[in-house]
């Protein structure tokens, strides 16, 4: 692989922050080292160890290992602009939550926060192993809620591509390229989300 290269990205931190978070980015690229089952499992055990409200434990994961049906599964239910990248990860999942409280027929209000938490904890891991993890909202929801055999009390929200980081640039599309490659990363100020006061309507 003539193109192969791992990409320095640039953190501009206001405050000093742990590296496994200011380091962390998503890329599109992967390399070809193999994710296998153990490691898989060792993202799924972090997760399974987030916080939850009322311990409920909300999140579901389908996963699959490329060279799998199960991957396979998975690709197919991601949109056409994701599937333009997604090729180039190790390992596939498909994320969802169970909408109601485990003991009654109420909504579960806290279903999609606890499985965001479900996923920073995997996401670190993953960063801890040298695993990049890009989040993808880009799924066809229902196709891959019949797909998988999903009851109606369940809600598919997202898809994630995992890969070691590195990768041949030339597995993106043109248009990725740049995006990739791109040194700088931005967020936005604390100033326009966190309030010690009342709410404001920050308008960007």
């Amino acid at each position: 692989m003539k193109n192969v290269v791992t990409i320095k990205k640039t953190t501009p931190i206001d405050h000093p922050i742990l590296d496994g978070i200011k380091n962390r980015w998503s890329p599109r690229m992967f390399s070809q080292t193999p994710i296998t089952e153990k490691e898989a499992k060792i993202l799924l055990e972090a997760g399974r160890w987030a916080p939850s409200a009322s311990n409920i434990q909300p999140w579901r994961v389908i996963w699959g290992i490329k060279g799998t049906e199960m991957y396979n599964r998975i690709f197919e239910c991601l949109d056409e602009f994701n599937q333009s990248w997604a090729g180039n990860a190790q390992m596939l999942w498909i994320n969802a939550f169970k909408k109601t409280m485990e003991k009654n027929d109420k909504e579960n209000f806290h279903a999609l926060h606890d499985l965001g938490l479900f996923m920073g904890n995997v996401i670190h891991q993953a960063h801890s192993m040298g695993i990049a993890a890009h989040q993808m909202a880009g799924v066809q929801f229902k196709k891959a809620q019949d797909e998988f055999h999903f009851p109606d009390d369940y809600h598919v929200t997202t898809a994630v591509a995992f890969g070691y980081f590195g990768g041949d640039l030339a597995g993106l599309p043109s248009d990725l390229k740049k995006q990739e490659i791109k040194e700088l990363r931005e967020r936005k100020q604390q100033e326009e989300f966190a309030f010690n006061g009342n709410f404001q309507n920050k308008k960007q």
